[in-house]
C-alpha cells in the first residue's frame, strides 16, 4: 500500500493512529525562545517610541527657530491668532517698531554658521540668491556661529537697509551677497 506525502492532520480531540493519549494533564514542554521574543518586541516598541519623540521634538524646534527668524511681529506671532482685525485704523493698537525679516528658516550647522533649511518665496533671501543648504557665516560685520547669532543680528537691523551676507554654498564655494531685510507683516 502506498503512502502519500501529504497526510491529513487529526481532528482536535482525536489521537493519530498508533499514538497513545497523553496521561499527564498540564502544560506541554516549555518554549525557551518565547521570553527572548517578548523581550525583543518590548525593545522594538520602546525604540520606536523614543525615535518618534525625538522626531516630533526636533520638528517643533525647527518650527520655533523659523518663527524666530521671521521676526517678532511676523505672521506667526501668537498675539494675532485670536484677535479679529477690522478694516480701518485701530485706535487701541500701539505703534511698535517694525521688525526685520529675511524670509528664511535656519538651524545650527555642524561647523560654525547657520544652515538655511527653508526659504519663503518670494522673500528677501530668495531675491538675494540664497538656496536651501547654504550656510550663513556673517551678517554684516557680525560673525554667525549659531542660528541664535543670526536672530540677534537680525534684531539689530532696520528693515530696508542693505546688509552683506557671507555664504558658504553646498558645493563649498564662498560668496558675498547683498540682502535687504523686509518688514515682517
Amino acid at each position: 500500500m502506498e503512502q502519500t506525502a501529504l497526510r491529513p492532520k487529526p481532528m482536535p480531540g482525536q489521537e493519530p493512529d498508533g499514538a497513545a493519549p497523553a496521561t499527564e494533564p498540564g502544560p506541554s514542554r516549555p518554549r525557551p525562545h518565547a521570553a527572548r521574543r517578548r523581550g525583543r518586541r518590548l525593545l522594538n516598541v520602546l525604540l520606536a517610541g523614543c525615535t518618534g519623540a525625538v522626531l516630533v521634538l526636533s520638528g517643533i524646534g525647527l518650527g520655533a527657530m523659523g518663527a524666530t527668524v521671521l521676526g517678532k511681529g511676523g505672521r506667526f506671532a501668537p498675539q494675532g491668532w485670536h484677535s479679529v482685525s477690522l478694516p480701518g485704523p485701530s485706535p487701541a493698537a500701539p505703534s511698535a517698531p517694525a521688525a526685520a525679516t529675511l524670509g528664511v528658516q535656519v538651524m545650527d550647522a555642524r561647523k560654525p554658521g547657520a544652515v538655511v533649511v527653508g526659504l519663503h518665496v518670494p522673500g528677501p533671501a530668495q531675491a538675494a540668491g540664497l538656496v536651501r543648504g547654504d550656510v550663513l557665516l556673517a551678517f554684516g560685520t557680525t560673525r554667525i556661529d549659531t542660528a541664535a547669532d543670526l536672530v540677534r543680528a537680525l534684531a539689530r537691523t532696520r528693515p530696508g537697509s542693505e546688509v552683506r551676507l557671507t555664504v558658504r554654498h553646498r558645493s563649498g564655494g564662498y560668496e558675498q551677497l547683498t540682502l535687504v531685510p523686509a518688514v515682517a507683516a
